[in-house]
C-alpha cells in the first residue's frame, strides 16, 4: 500500500467516527439506541438490510468458491437468493412484533423469562460466529497487501484486534441510528467494491492473453479459452465439487428455516421501519441488491482465476484471491484505489458488525439484566451496559476468528447454529398448541445433539477418534485421465504448450464420515483396491484405507444415525457427506417440538390471544393510532379470526392478502431473473 492509500483509509475512518459522535448526543433512552424511534423509510431500511446482510466475508467467500469451483462457487453466497421471497412475508412479522428484541417475542409467546435468556445467549454466540467469519475475511484480504506479519506478529494477531477497536469505537457511539446512516454510505462503498476491479481486470486479461484489436468484451472469450467451459458451469459439472444441485437445495432450505429468527432481523428486517410497506420494500430490495453485487464478485473471481490461476499461494489458500487481485490490478495505479478497496471491505464488515453489536447489547440488557439483575435500571445505566456488551461481542468474534481461521469452516457453522431455535420459533408462530415445556425440550435436544455431545464425547472417550468403527471414510478415488492441456495448465507448469496431451492424476474422497474435521493415517498410509472403472479419457481406481486412522473435529451424531439406517455413506462424494446432515438438522427438531407439545401442558389462552392478535393487527405509522388499534385488539382478541385459513383450529395461518401473494410471486420471478443474468454472464464469449 502507498501513502495515498493510508490517507484514503484515514479519511474513511474519520468520516464514520464523525457520524457516530454526531448522533451520540441523540441517544437518550433504549428506544433511541436500539430502534431509533421506529421512524425509518424505504431508503434507510434498504441500505440497513443491505449493509447488515453484506459482510466482508461475502466477496471473499465468493472469490474463494469461484477460484476453487468455477462459477458454481457463487453459491457460497447466492444460496440466500431463494430465501428472499420469504422476507416479503416475514418483514411484516418483525414490525408487528412491536418489541425491542426478538427475545421479547419468545418471552411473550412462551410466558417464560428464562427462554429469553437462552435466546439472548444464542444470539450473542451466533453473532460472534458470524462476526468471526468477517474478521477472518479482512485478515485474508489484507495478507497480500500488508504481508504475513505486522508489528513483528502474525498478521491475523495484529490486524484483527486493530480493526476490532475501530469498529467498537465507531459502532457503540451512536446506536442503531449511527449504524443506519453509515450503512447508507457504506452500502455505496460495497456497491463500488463489487464493480471496481472488473474494468481493470478485463483490461489486464486482454493485455495478457489478447491480440491487437481485442476489446474489453473480448476478455470474456479469452477467459473461456484460458479456463475451459467447465469453469463457467453454474450447477453441476466437473468443477462444481462443493455446490452440486442437492447441496444448494439443502443449504437454501436450512437457511430459509433458520435465518428469519436471527436476532438482527427484528431491527433491520423491519422493526425500525415507519410502516409495514417500508419494512417489506426495504428488506427485499436490500437483499436483491446484494444478489446483483454477487454477480460482480463472481466476474471478479473469474478474472482472478484467469490471471493468477497459476499462483501456487492462491491454489493453497484461495481466500486470499481478492487481496491478490487488489494489489496486482489497482496497486500499480498509485492513486489510492487499494486504500479505497480496503475501506470498502471494512465498510462491509462495519456495516454488519455495528448492527450485530447493538442487537446483542439489546438482548443482554432487555432479556437478562432487566428481568434478573436490576429491573429498575435507569436509561443511562442500561445504555452504558449496552456499550460494554457490544464491545465484548466484537472481542469474542475476534477470538473465535483466530481460533477458526478458515472461511468455509466458519460459514458452515453459521448454517447449523440457528437450528437451536428454528423449530421453537416456527411452530410457536403458527400453532397455539406449542408449549413452553416442548420449547425447552427442543432447545435442549438441539444443544446437546448438535453441539455439546459432539464436542464432549471425543474428550470424555479419546478412543473414539481412533476406533475403526468411527474413523471410517468415503472411498479414496484416484483418477487418471489423458486430455488436451488448457492455458491454465501451462501457467501452473503442467504442460509446455496449449493442446499438448497430458496425463492428469487426481485424488479425491477419503472424507471423514462421522467427524467435522479430517481422518488421517496414524503412520504410513496403506490403501486396498476395491475396483477399477473406465471414465472418459482414462480410468478410476477405488480404494479404502487399510491402516490405523485418527480423526479430528466434532463427532457427527446425525451421520451415525444415518449410517445405522443403512445408507451407503462410503460411496458418496464430499459435497454429499458435508450436506447430508442438513436435512436431518432441519426436520428432526420440528418433530421433537411437535411431539413434545402434544404431551405437555399448553400455554394460557389469555397470553396466546394477546400475542396472536398483536401479530394480526396491522401497524399504523402514527404511534398514537397504533396504540389505539392495539388496545382495541386486546379488548377484542377475535377481531381478525375471519381471516384464519383454518377456522376453529389451533393453527394460526392467515389467508394471504393480494399484496402478500403477488409480492411473493414477483420476488420469485426476480430470483430467477438474477439466475438468468448469471447464466447470461457465463455464456458471454463461450
Amino acid at each position: 500500500m502507498q501513502f495515498i492509500d493510508y490517507v484514503v483509509l484515514f479519511l474513511y475512518f474519520a468520516g464514520m467516527a464523525g457520524i457516530g459522535f454526531w448522533l451520540m448526543r441523540q441517544q437518550k433512552k433504549q428506544e433511541d439506541f436500539f430502534m431509533a424511534g421506529r421512524g425509518f423509510g424505504k431508503l434507510m431500511q434498504t441500505f440497513a438490510a443491505f449493509g447488515a446482510g453484506t459482510g466482508s466475508a461475502d466477496p471473499v467467500n465468493t472469490a474463494r468458491g469461484t477460484f476453487n469451483n468455477g462459477m458454481s462457487g457463487m453459491w457460497s453466497v447466492m444460496y440466500w437468493l431463494f430465501v428472499t421471497p420469504v422476507y416479503w412475508i416475514s418483514a411484516v412479522w418483525y414490525r408487528r412484533m412491536r418489541s425491542l428484541t426478538f427475545g421479547d417475542w419468545f418471552v411473550e409467546r412462551y410466558e417464560s423469562k428464562a427462554i429469553g435468556v437462552a435466546y439472548a445467549l444464542f444470539g450473542c454466540f451466533f453473532y460472534m460466529t458470524y462476526g468471526a467469519m468477517m474478521f477472518t475475511a479482512i485478515g485474508k484480504v489484507a495478507a497480500p497487501l500488508l504481508g504475513d506479519t505486522l508489528f513483528g506478529m502474525p498478521l491475523e494477531y495484529s490486524l484483527l484486534p486493530i480493526v476490532a477497536v475501530v469498529v467498537i469505537t465507531y459502532g457503540l457511539l451512536g446506536g442503531i441510528a449511527a449504524a443506519y446512516w453509515t450503512d447508507l454510505i457504506q452500502g455505496i462503498c460495497i456497491i463500488a467494491l463489487s464493480v471496481m476491479l472488473i474494468p481493470f481486470g478485463l483490461s489486464a486479461v486482454v493485455e495478457k492473453f489478447g491480440t491487437e484489436g481485442d476489446t474489453m468484451m473480448d476478455a470474456f472469450r479469452l477467459m473461456h479459452e484460458q479456463l475451459g467451459d467447465g469453469a463457467f458451469t453454474i450447477i453441476g459439472g466437473d468443477a462444481a465439487s462443493e455446490f452440486p444441485l442437492y447441496a444448494i437445495v439443502s443449504i437454501v432450505i436450512i437457511n430459509m428455516v433458520g435465518i428469519v429468527l436471527t436476532p438482527h432481523f427484528i431491527v433491520t428486517g423491519g422493526g425500525t421501519a415507519k410502516s409495514e410497506w417500508d419494512a417489506r420494500v426495504g428488506l427485499v430490495t436490500g437483499n436483491f441488491i446484494k444478489r446483483f453485487c454477487t454477480i460482480g464478485w463472481v466476474i471478479t473471481a473469474l478474472i482472478v482465476l484467469t490471471l493468477y490461476g497459476g499462483n501456487l499461494d492462491l491454489v493453497k489458500d484461495a481466500d486470499k484471491a481478492w487481496g491478490v487481485a487488489t494489489i496486482e490490478l489497482l496497486g500499480p495505479l498509485k492513486i489510492g484505489l487499494v486504500g479505497l478497496m480496503v475501506a470498502c471491505l471494512l465498510a462491509a464488515l462495519m456495516s454488519t458488525v455495528d448492527c450485530f453489536m447493538i442487537v446483542c447489547a439489546a438482548l443482554v440488557v432487555r432479556n437478562i439484566y432487566h428481568p434478573y439483575i436490576k429491573s429498575d435500571a435507569s436509561e443511562a445505566e442500561s445504555l452504558r451496559l449496552a456499550r460494554i456488551v457490544g464491545a465484548l461481542v466484537v472481542a469474542g468474534s475476534v477470538a473465535l476468528s483466530l481460533t477458526i481461521y478458515d472461511m468455509f469452516a466458519n460459514l458452515q457453522l453459521t448454517w447449523i447454529v440457528p437450528m437451536l431455535f428454528a423449530a421453537v420459533f416456527w411452530v410457536g408462530m403458527y400453532w397455539r398448541r406449542a408449549t413452553t415445556t416442548a420449547a425447552w425440550i427442543t432447545f435442549t435436544f438441539c444443544l446437546l445433539f448438535f453441539f455439546v455431545l459432539p464436542i464432549a464425547l471425543p474428550k470424555l472417550n479419546p478412543g473414539l477418534a481412533k476406533s475403526p468403527a468411527y474413523t471410517r471414510t468415503s472411498h479414496v478415488i484416484q483418477s487418471t485421465v489423458t486430455r488436451a492441456a488448457l492455458p491454465l495448465d501451462v501457467s501452473r507448469g503442467k504442460a509446455k504448450s496449449e493442446g499438448e496431451r497430458i496425463t492428469e492424476t487426481k485424488r479425491r474422497g477419503g472424507v471423514a464420515l462421522f467427524w467435522t474435521g479430517s481422518v488421517k493415517p496414524v503412520g504410513e498410509e496403506k490403501l486396498k483396491e476395491i475396483k477399477r472403472r473406465k471414465v472418459p479419457g482414462g480410468e478410476e481406481v477405488v480404494y479404502e484405507y487399510d491402516c490405523d486412522l485418527v480423526a479430528s473435529g466434532r463427532l457427527r451424531l446425525d451421520m451415525l444415525i444415518i449410517d445405522k439406517l443403512g445408507v451407503n455413506l462410503a460411496s458418496m462424494n464430499k459435497a454429499a457427506i458435508k450436506t447430508l446432515d442438513l436435512p436431518f438438522a432441519t426436520v428432526v427438531p420440528f418433530l421433537v417440538m411437535i411431539i413434545a407439545s402434544l404431551f405437555t401442558k399448553p400455554n394460557s389462552k389469555e397470553a396466546l390471544d394477546r400475542l396472536y392478535v398483536k401479530m394480526k393487527t396491522p401497524v399504523d405509522s402514527d404511534p398514537a393510532n397504533d396504540r389505539a388499534q392495539m388496545e382495541r385488539s386486546y379488548a377484542q382478541p377475535d377481531r381478525f379470526d375471519d381471516r384464519k385459513l383454518f377456522p376453529n383450529s389451533n393453527l394460526e395461518f392467515q389467508r394471504p392478502t393480494p399484496l402478500d401473494f403477488w409480492g411473493f410471486i414477483v420476488c420469485f420471478v426476480i430470483c430467477f431473473a438474477i439466475i438468468g443474468i448469471a447464466i447470461l454472464v457465463s455464456r458471454i464469449g463461450a
